[in-house]
Parts: C-alpha cells; sequence; structure tokens
C-alpha cells in the first residue's frame, strides 16, 4: 500500500503532463478488439466501444505514476475515516451531464444502487459491501461493515457516477448504440457500428480547468477504427489510417517495418521502457473439465512447451519467460518464503503442496538439443502416475477409456503459431490437441460462460493488487458468468490471502501476502506460462508529441498531442 500521496493539496497538474500542449487535431487509434455492439460499458451484455472511458467519469482520477492514489474528480473533498470503516464524497457542484444535468447525491446513490444491483459482477462484487449511507447535502458517506477491506474505500473513490435520468427513460441493462451523456471530456459524435466511433471533445466540459486534467484530452477528436484481424490492422497503419500501433509481436516489429512511412519519416519507430507490471499470460486450463482436474496433469503438459524454442524461432528472442502473476515488480515470489508469507501459509499448510513451502515455482528450460527431450520424458512419467497411459491408437487414455485430448480455444492469429507448436510436443506423449480460431464475438461468448478447455490470458496486474483477485481467483468467482477466474480457481487459502491483502496497512504486508499468493498459484499450475515483453513498442506517427514523462503505467495518449507547426 500507498502511505501517502505524491502530489500535495493544491498542486497544478500531474508530473507526466505537458499542461501548456496545444489543443486541437485529431488522433485516429485502432482498437484492440475486433468490433463492438454497445455503448453501454456497466453491465454484463454486449461489447462495449472501445473508448468509453472518455464519456464517464468516476469520483476520483488515479494517478498514473503513483501504485494507488486518487486526486479528486466528481468529488471535490474527499473524508476517510482513519480505521476504513467509511468514506465520505463532497461532489463539486460545477459537475454536469453532457446534457447539462447535475450530478447530485441523488444521481450518486442511485449510481451506486444500480451498479450494486444490475452492473458487472465487479461492480456487485464492490459495492453490494456497503452497510449504510449518509446523505448531508451534497455529501454522501458510504459506510462498510468492517474496516479489514482496506482498498475498498478506495474503490468506492473509482466508482462511475451515472446519468440516471438517461437510463430512467431508455433501460439500464440493455445493450444501446445511442449516444449516453456521460460527465467526461468527451462526448460520442459518430459510429459506424462495428467499423468505427468517434469522440468529440466537449468546449463546455465541466472539469477542464481542474489539476487532474491539465495538460490531458488534448485532442478535439478521439476516433477508434476496427479491423477484423491483426493483418489487416496492421495493413491500415501501413496505408496511413491511424496514428499509434502498440506492436505486440517481435517479429514483426523486426522484420515488417520497412515500408515507405517509415523510410519517409511519416512513422517513427518507439522503444520505451517498462516500468509496470506485467502479471500473468499463460495457457489457461479450465479445471472445470475433468480433463484438467488433476494437478500432475496440468504440470506434466505444461512441461511440454518449449519457452526457448518459441523465442529463438518465432520471435527473434525478444521475450522473456512470464514466471510470476506479478512479473516484473516487487510482489512476485522468488527463493524461500519470508517468515511474513509463511505465517499466511502455514494456517493453510494441510491443503497445500510441500512445494509451496520451499522456492517459488520456476518453470523448467528447454534449452538444448536435449532440453525438451528431458522435459517431455519427466512428463510422460507424471502422466502415467496419473493414471494415463498410451492405448492401442497411440492415445493417452485413463482407466474409463477417455482419450487425453482438448481443445485451445483462440481468437488472435498471432497466438496459433504458438499453440500450434504445443500441440505438436504434446502429440509426442500421445495427446490429442486442436488449436482452434473463432472470430472475436464467439471468442467472448465462450469465454464469459467458461465454454473451453484452454485458452490464452493475460491478467494484467498493478502496483497496488487487491480486491480485483477476488475477482480473478477467488472460489465465488469460480461460477460467475463474466469473471476473470478462467481457471476455476477454488481454494479457501487463495480467498483467504486475497483478504490479507486487501488488509494490508503498510507495503510490507501487502508484499507478503502478494507473494504467498504468487507461491499458492504457481504451485497450482494452472496455466502454462508464455511469455513478456520488457519494452514497449510503438510505431507512432511523426505529427504527433509527447511529454517527457513516461508514467509508471506507460504512455498516456490522451496527454500527448499534435504539432500544430
Amino acid at each position: 500500500m500507498q502511505d501517502a500521496p505524491k502530489y500535495p493539496a493544491g498542486f497544478s497538474h500531474f508530473g507526466y503532463v505537458n499542461p501548456a500542449a496545444p489543443k486541437g487535431g485529431v488522433l485516429r487509434l485502432a482498437a484492440r478488439q475486433g468490433s463492438f455492439d454497445s455503448l453501454n460499458p456497466f453491465i454484463f451484455k454486449g461489447q462495449a466501444a472501445e473508448g468509453w472511458r472518455l464519456v464517464f467519469e468516476a469520483l476520483t482520477k488515479r494517478s498514473q505514476d503513483e501504485p494507488f492514489a486518487l486526486y479528486g474528480l466528481l468529488a471535490e473533498a474527499i473524508d476517510m475515516d482513519p480505521a476504513r470503516r467509511s468514506i465520505a464524497f463532497s461532489l463539486n457542484p460545477d459537475a454536469r451531464f453532457a446534457d447539462g444535468e447535475p450530478i447530485n447525491a441523488d444521481v450518486l446513490l442511485r449510481s451506486w444502487q444500480t451498479l450494486r444491483d444490475q452492473g458487472r459482477p465487479n461492480h456487485r462484487l464492490y459495492y453490494k459491501q456497503v452497510v449504510r449511507t449518509e446523505v448531508d447535502g451534497r455529501k454522501v458517506t458510504f459506510h462498510f461493515a468492517s474496516g479489514e477491506n482496506r482498498e475498498l474505500p478506495l474503490l468506492m473513490a473509482l466508482m462511475p457516477v451515472l446519468p440516471m435520468h438517461w437510463f430512467d427513460a431508455n433501460g439500464f441493462d440493455r445493450t444501446t448504440l445511442d449516444a449516453i451523456p456521460g460527465s467526461g471530456p468527451y462526448r460520442v459524435a459518430e459510429l459506424e457500428q462495428g467499423r468505427s466511433i468517434t469522440y468529440q471533445r466537449r468546449p463546455d466540459y465541466w472539469g477542464r480547468d481542474l489539476a487532474v486534467n491539465r495538460g490531458d484530452y488534448n485532442f478535439d477528436r478521439i476516433t477508434y477504427e476496427f479491423f477484423r484481424d491483426q493483418t489487416a490492422r496492421f495493413e491500415a497503419l501501413k496505408a496511413g489510417l491511424y496514428d499509434v500501433r502498440f506492436e505486440l509481436d517481435p517479429a514483426r516489429w523486426a522484420e515488417a517495418y520497412d515500408f515507405p512511412a517509415i523510410k519517409q519519416g511519416r512513422l517513427e519507430k518507439l522503444e520505451l521502457p517498462l516500468k509496470r507490471p506485467v502479471g500473468m499470460r499463460g495457457l489457461v486450463f479450465n479445471t472445470r473439465k475433468p480433463v484438467f482436474d488433476d494437478v500432475r496433469v496440468r504440470q506434466a503438459l505444461a512441461l511440454a512447451f518449449d519457452f526457448d524454442w518459441v523465442n529463438r524461432n518465432l520471435f527473434h528472442s525478444a521475450y522473456r519467460r512470464n514466471v510470476s502473476y506479478f512479473e516484473n515488480s516487487d510482489l512476485a515470489a522468488e527463493g524461500e518464503p519470508s517468515a511474513a508469507e509463511l505465517a499466511l501459509l502455514r494456517p493453510h499448510a494441510a491443503s497445500l503442496p510441500d512445494a509451496v513451502f520451499g522456492p517459488a515455482f520456476v518453470p523448467p528450460e528447454a534449452s538444448g538439443r536435449s532440453g525438451l527431450r528431458t522435459n517431455l520424458r519427466r512428463a510422460g512419467k507424471m502422466l502415467a502416475a496419473a493414471g494415463w497411459t498410451v492405448g492401442p491408437d497411440q492415445t493417452l487414455r485413463n482407466g474409463d477409456g477417455m482419450a487425453l485430448a482438448f481443445e485451445i480455444l483462440l481468437f488472435d492469429p498471432t497466438d496459433e503459431k504458438v499453440a500450434l507448436q504445443f500441440a505438436r510436443n504434446l502429440k509426442r506423449l500421445g495427446v490429442m490437441v486442436n488449436a482452434r480460431t473463432v472470430d472475436s464475438s464467439q471468442y467472448e461468448r465462450r469465454r464469459q460462460s467458461f465454454d473451453y478447455d484452454m485458452i490464452v490470458n493475460h491478467w494484467y496486474q498493478s502496483l497496488s493488487p487487491g480486491s480485483e483477485q477476488w475477482y480473478y481467483w477467488g472460489q465465488a468467482a469460480a461460477d460467475q458468468p463474466g469473471s476473470r477466474n478462467y481457471a476455476g480457481v477454488r481454494l479457501q487459502v487463495v480467498d483467504d490471502l486475497v483478504a490479507a491483502m486487501t488488509a494490508a496497512v503498510g507495503r510490507d504486508d501487502l508484499r507478503a501476502a502478494t507473494r504467498a499468493l504468487d507461491r499458492v498459484l504457481r504451485s497450482g499450475h494452472y496455466v502454462v506460462p508464455l511469455y513478456w515483453q520488457p519494452t514497449t513498442r510503438m510505431a507512432v506517427s511523426a505529427g504527433l508529441r509527447r511529454p517527457e514523462t513516461v508514467p509508471v503505467y506507460g504512455p498516456l495518449l490522451t496527454s500527448w498531442w499534435r504539432d500544430t507547426q
């Protein structure tokens, strides 16, 4: 936990923006998702259009160069009980929605009630923990049952405030392509369903002069273009159809950036050091499926992934192996557990493997000519011990005759070549794997309903992880459609460790609880760890300018500006 905010009362602007940046121009972006069918991001239904956070605001704004620090936005003053059993927000009297409707205490209370009862699963999880509210003019106080979850007041401070008058007239629990009037700096100006959406900066935006917004939101218009796949998206960059591309494919970065726009200086390549945690990216075992309910099977199958071959042959050796669920941070477990970690783990010793109490698990290397063969021999022995033997058709089967076979569900063709290499190695063990690539909407439907054997997922992490970990790994989330517990983790020790994270008083307490959780998840072999890139690689239009300081959480594109000369 961060003990004190970086910026004092009365600060003029965040340190990672240029307060004198000129306003104007257009920023053209390529959407990360393949399509959209809704402008309502607060419900489980539909695929919300990228960029929606430009329209809607929360009570506070998060600093991008601190682990977890919030500053007033819709709330001009915040009063938090030192025991963290309550938090009060005094609303800014100038705060307005885009249609002029004021934001008052009634709007705030009704937003909380609506998100608690009808919102997305993570909102319901957080906001149902409020046991009582008080209203005094423009001041609203939320009371909690206890102060054990020390992060809960901060999560309340990140609650979006909804235009309830609009939802009253149009319905909340439905998708819509009608523009919803938010309180944010932009409004939806144009859209073509599934193809593009344009946001227009509001000249009447109520919060344009606030310190937290100074130097931000510099473009008059921000447009997101949607493309059917990565190939089409890259060709559009070459044709000059958008301004910024985050390149995640090292092979493409090394081999394909020699097109005219680069040579002529219309696009420039940037490599920025990665300061933030990268979390865990991996091939996820769905343990709800009987084929993956034995940890020995999961551990054995993971041995067939040859990171060294994949990195060398597919990615120009640009990646590092993902090891920790909190990779690239001081929260990643290393070596033997500390005394503080052991104090959290020992009460659960009967339900934990001995390995949790030893050195943190690190995926074995497969380097050298014999490395993979050694790992496959070890995997074969582990599978045999788990009851899987080679049948007459050279396929592994258990005592009931069930074949060890599964499908890897994908939507990004970039992941397909990795999955196919993994499948080829598994075939040598007698494991039959089918890698299937589907469109993004079908993929999302199946992912949200846990209708898959294995998927690729990236759990991103912050420098101050907490309550979202219940949403990632908690027992309650395992059966909640739309949660991010994609592996189906169901362990009381995980719930207790997340509770310890949210109850952490200082950074040392948070570090111990997070490292202990990391050890438990790694020992459960819920994923085949993949890889991460130690730099942020970008192709950027030469007409764009950016602040000198890159915040910890990476480039903030809304703080960039267009060269007007």
